[in-house]
This record gives structure tokens, C-alpha cells and sequence, in this order.
């Protein structure tokens, strides 16, 4: 998501108040760029084009990305039940999406919750274009069709709970896993991107920057795995039993269509196709690049053997921590996110969870939990304003005081404890609804498969197909 637009008026605050500038001048000169501001943005084909082309990049992660990925790293007996999860969460959210989802994400005044304003995509104008929050008084202009946003965001809303499913990877009942993702996306997901990427989200208004999902997507996901895996318990016979993946082939090409679909969850959180877009683009691949070094090199030195399952996990692991920086750092700081990442998400991936004992089947928590949380922090660290004003974004800051700052490298001291605050309150939201939805239905119809479907193989038990 914006990323771009998305700080504008609390960044201003943020980076302002770090050199002193006094609230009221702050206030005339915001007033003053307000208007100045043209009051209509005007349709643009080449960002309405682009929108379109992230939005199918997007889609692609999920549907076949993820769904090779995860897929890949079961055991045979469980392909069919982990693709089909990763599809089915597409149909079901994408539908949730339009009836309630994009209504309490992107609409309303509230700084908790949206409101119902597009139940049912009621009222959707596809004819000019779209202004973000208009409601509020201080909505953020954009220059594609509401309908093109709305389809964009759908797609961050469809790979997030997808996510999750890596963690209670060989274990939960398909039945349980449609109730969760329908509750969880409506209590959990919708709220937190609201917070993070709506005029009047709280978080919005507190400056947290996150560029493309850091919270919202990979903290989020990550931390709900972990509840999952913690309330589901461990696989039988874990840790004891080798649960080897049954084709890495299909893990490493589901990887490959990961990183060429991120550069739309990314790239095209510009909403623009302009030089921050281009900027993101490459922040994304470079800090893949460096974070699946990191790993390789990491597991090299600690276990002799570099594999192709620790150099795709270390690109995700890159994907996943720039996500929350892209719009905002350059190259060098993209790097040194990506590596710092690769190394660590190796170290909680390979010895975290067996340290703390817990069964993150195929390292939801591990990677995008662990990654989103360095990506997010760092992000205070290096993100700078001449990157983030690439379109123009922070033009009335600029003016008002040329020496205005945004990351801690640039003097802003303050961001990193804004990042950390919206971790913090991503996570312990995401935590406790997931807690109680998961206990919930744990209660009404059961959340784990029966111990014999669990020893055979969910492919045939729940979905009446196998491969031979």
C-alpha cells in the first residue's frame, strides 16, 4: 500500500518535531501546501496500467507462488491438502474482501475500524480518480480508479491469513481452517490495516511507516502462525521424526514466482509508475539477493552444506523484511536489511523454535514474524527523505526546512521507537484475537484432524484425492 501517501501528514510531524520546528508553523504550513494542492488529482493511464499489472503480480504470489512454495516442502501425503488451502483462501477472501473486508479497511472515520460504506463495494466510482479517505477531510489523492486500489488491496488481504497456513502446515481440518480465515480476516486483518494504511488510523497518524506490509502482512501472519502453532500443538512424532519435503523443485520455482511477484507488492505499493517505484523495484532485489547470501553463507558455516531449501527461505526472508522499507530506503540500507535478515531468520528458522519448542511446520513465524519485525525496525533506521519524497510526497516539508529528516541515520531518533510501537501493537492484537478465534472454534467444532488422518495423509481423508 502507499506508502508513498501514507506519511505524508504524520511524517511531517515526525520529521519536523526531530529538528524543533514549532507545532503552529508546522500547522500554516501544511494549511498553506494544502492549498496549494490541486483539489482533483486527474486519471493516469500509465499508473492506472501499472496498478493493474501489480495487482496480478500480487495474485501471483499466492496462486501458484505460495501455494508451490509451502507445497513443495511437505511430506506427499499432504501436497493436495496444502495447495488447496492456499487456493481456497484466494476464493474465500476474495469474496470477504467484497462484501465487508475492503468496507472496514478503507472507509469510515474511525481510528480503529472502518466504517460500511462500501459493503458490497456499494457505491464503488470507477469514473475519476480515487481519493483515499476523502471522508476524513484529509483524504490522500491517487491517480487510478477506486476499483483498481480495491483489487490491489485484495490481493494483500488474500496472501496474509495464506501465510499463515505454514505454520499448522500436516494438521488442521480444512472445515476449521475456512471458519478461521473468514474470522481472523474480518477481526484481525481488516482492523490492523486500517490502523497502518488509512488516513485515520492510528497508527497513520503516529507516522509508523511500513511501505508494503511489514505489520500489516508479515508481522501479522507471523504472529498468528505462531498462536496457530502453539493452540494446534506439535505434528506427531515432532521433533523426533524427520518430516522431510516431499519436492523441492516445486518449493524452488513457487520461490521464484515469490520474488518476480513481489516487485507488484512492492514496487506497485507506489501506486504510481514513477521513480519510487522504480526505487522500490530495486530495493526489493537487492535485498533479496543479499538476504538469501546471508542464509546460504550462515547455514554454510553452521551445518558444512549450503541447500536450495536455506537460499529460497533466505530470499523469502529478504522479500519479507525490505516489504516494510522499500518506498523509503536506497540501496545500501536495502542490503543491509536483507542480510541481517537472511542470517537471522536462519538462526530462528534452525534453532529458535527447537530452543523455545514450538512446531512452526514450515517457518511462518520464523521467516515472515521474525523478518517483518527486523524489516520494520530497521526501517527506522535507515529510511531517508530523499527517497521517500521520489514523487513528490514530501514536497511541503522539504520547502518548509531542507534539513528535515526521516530515518535514525538521518537524525530522527524518535522513528525507530515510533517502529517499535507499531510492531508492538500489531502483535499483541494479532495474539490475542487469534488466540481467542482459534479457542473458539477449537470449542464448537474442533481444529485439529483426527489422529489417523494426521498419520496418513490429509490429501486423501479430507479431499478424497492423491498423488501416486
Amino acid at each position: 500500500m502507499n506508502r508513498l501517501f501514507l506519511l505524508a501528514a504524520p511524517m511531517m510531524a515526525v520529521a519536523l518535531g526531530a529538528v524543533g520546528m514549532p507545532a503552529a508553523a508546522l500547522a500554516q504550513d501544511a494549511a498553506a501546501a494544502a492549498a496549494a494542492a490541486p483539489a482533483a488529482p486527474a486519471l493516469n493511464g500509465g499508473d492506472t496500467a501499472w496498478m493493474l499489472v501489480s495487482t496480478a503480480l500480487v495474485l501471483m504470489m499466492t496462486i501458484p507462488g505460495l501455494a508451490l512454495f509451502y507445497g513443495g516442502m511437505v511430506r506427499k501425503m499432504n501436497v493436495l491438502a496444502t495447495v488447496m488451502q492456499s487456493f481456497a483462501i484466494t476464493c474465500l477472501v476474495s469474496v470477504l474482501w467484497y462484501v465487508v473486508g475492503y468496507s472496514l479497511a478503507f472507509t469510515g472515520t474511525g481510528a480503529y475500524i472502518g466504517g460500511l460504506d462500501r459493503l458490497f463495494l456499494n457505491g464503488l466510482d470507477f469514473s475519476k480518480a480515487f481519493v483515499l479517505g476523502e471522508a476524513t477531510g484529509a483524504g490522500v489523492p491517487t491517480t487510478i480508479p477506486e476499483p483498481v486500489f480495491m483489487m490491489f488491496q485484495m490481493t494483500f488481504a488474500i496472501i496474509t491469513p495464506a501465510l499463515i497456513t505454514g505454520a499448522f502446515a500436516d494438521r488442521m481440518k480444512f472445515s476449521s481452517l475456512l471458519v478461521f480465515t473468514t474470522l481472523w480476516s474480518i477481526v484481525v486483518y481488516a482492523p490492523i490495516a486500517h490502523w497502518v494504511w488509512y488516513p485515520s488510523g492510528f497508527l497513520f497518524g503516529m507516522g509508523v511507516l511500513d511501505f508494503a506490509g511489514g505489520t500489516v502482512v508479515h508481522i501479522n501472519a507471523g504472529v498468528a502462525g505462531l498462536v496457530a502453532a502453539l493452540v494446534i500443538g506439535k505434528r506427531k512424532g515432532y521433533p523426533k521424526e524427520a518430516f522431510m519435503p516431499h519436492n523441492l523443485v516445486l518449493s524452488l520455482i513457487g520461490a521464484s514466482l515469490l520474488w518476480v511477484g513481489w516487485f507488484g507488492f512492492n514496487a506497485g505499493s507506489a501506486l504510481t509508475a514513477g521513480p519510487r517505484a522504480g526505487m522500490a523495484m530495486a530495493a526489493t532485489h537487492i535485498a533479496t539477493a543479499g538476504a538469501a547470501m546471508g542464509w546460504l553463507f550462515a547455514e554454510w558455516i553452521v551445518k558444512g552444506k549450503p541447500s536450495i531449501l536455506g537460499i529460497i527461505s533466505g530470499a523469502v526472508a529478504g522479500l519479507v523484511a525490505v516489504t516494510p522499507a522499500a518506498g523509503f530506503v536506497d540501496p545500501t540500507g536495502a542490503i543491509i536489511i536483507g542480510i541481517v535478515a537472511g542470517v537471522i531468520c536462519f538462526w530462528s528458522a534452525t534453532s529458535l523454535k527447537h530452543m523455545l519448542g514450538y512446531d512452526d511446520s514450515l517457518d511462518a513465524f520464523g521467516v515472515h514474524g521474525v523478518g517483518g519485525l527486523i524489516g520494520a525496525i530497521l526501517t527506522g533506521v535507515f529510511a531517508k527523505m530523499s527517497v521517500s519524497n521520489a514523487e513528490g510526497a514530501f514536497a511541503a516539508v522539504l520547502q518548509a526546512d531542507p534539513s528535515a529528516t526521516l530515518g535514525l541515520l538521518e537524525g530522527n531518533a524518535g522513528a525507530v521507537w515510533i517502529q517499535i510501537q507499531g510492531v508492538l501493537y500489531t502483535m499483541v492484537w494479532c495474539a490475542v484475537a487469534t488466540f481467542v478465534l482459534l479457542k473458539v472454534i477449537d470449542v464448537v467444532m474442533g481444529l485439529r484432524v483426527d489422529e489417523d488422518v494426521e498419520r496418513d495423509g490429509l490429501d486423501l481423508a479430507l479431499h478424497g484425492e492423491s498423488i501416486h
